[in-house]
């Protein structure tokens, strides 16, 4: 029995309001729902592939053992022991090969830019001071490029190198992005000038032949981004008053 002079509103005084409960429960919803589209809406517009920007610093300052390093998954594995036995073939002649493949440049950087920078700086460490070779394929973009260290460039001018990287390896490239024949290619073109042989010259490509590129003008990059940011404002202003709407109405 309660005492005298105190009735039953003491114990109503700490029941639970069942109108409170609710109302904290929508607030820490409709909070945590805040958190989520704020989560979704970065998500949607921070490019995916800006964390995989790829630059000299992303590759080892001395020359890897490895021979390909196929940072795009461009190559099967059979292809890459491939490839790893051609460019060992290199070492009869003092040349340390490298292939390398990526999905993005970091910004401001080119394909040729990089290359080089590798050739010189693996040139400069290597502990037999090897001739450097390196071949790169942007797989983004669908193109190569081929660049050598200074003291190669008696042997592999710089004229032949763009010349390999921007039609040898560039046809097999734009036909189906045959990233293993553009590679074999190129070293057959290499190899047959280290060995004092004439050079091939480029592919010859018939005058019917449409060259295709995946690489996108300017007009469809800023249509492609505009198309993007409409989307993305579309799913954001429709789902969070839906999620909003359901939330409240429960």
């Amino acid at each position: 029995m309660p005492p005298s002079g105190q009735t039953g509103s003491t114990f109503i005084s700490h029941a639970v309001n069942p109108i409170e409960s609710v109302s904290n429960l929508g607030r820490v919803l409709r909070r945590r729902i805040s958190s989520l589209a704020v989560v979704a809406l970065v998500w949607l517009l921070v490019p995916v592939g800006g964390a995989m920007a790829i630059s000299a610093v992303d590759f080892p300052d001395v020359p890897p053992q490895a021979r390909v390093l196929d940072r795009a998954d461009l190559l099967s594995r059979a292809a890459q022991q491939e490839l790893e036995r051609r460019l060992d073939d290199l070492q009869k002649e003092h040349i340390d090969g490298h292939l390398i493949t990526l999905n993005r440049l970091d910004y401001g950087l080119d394909l040729d830019t990089l290359a080089r920078q590798l050739a010189n700086r693996w040139a400069g460490e290597a502990q037999d001071s090897s001739e450097q070779l390196v071949v790169a394929i942007d797989g983004q973009t669908i193109t190569a490029a081929v660049a050598a260290s200074d003291d190669l460039l008696d042997q592999l001018p710089a004229s032949l190198l763009s010349s390999v990287g921007s039609t040898t390896m560039a046809v097999p490239l734009r036909q189906g992005a045959r990233y293993r024949q553009a590679s074999l290619d190129a070293l057959d073109r290499l190899e047959t000038v280290l060995l004092g042989g004439e050079d091939p010259g480029p592919p010859l490509i018939q005058d019917d032949q449409v060259a295709l590129t995946n690489v996108p003008t300017k007009e469809e990059t800023s249509e492609s981004n505009a198309f993007t940011w409409v989307a993305v404002l579309l799913i954001v202003g429709t789902v969070v008053p839906m999620l909003t709407w359901w939330v409240f109405s429960r």
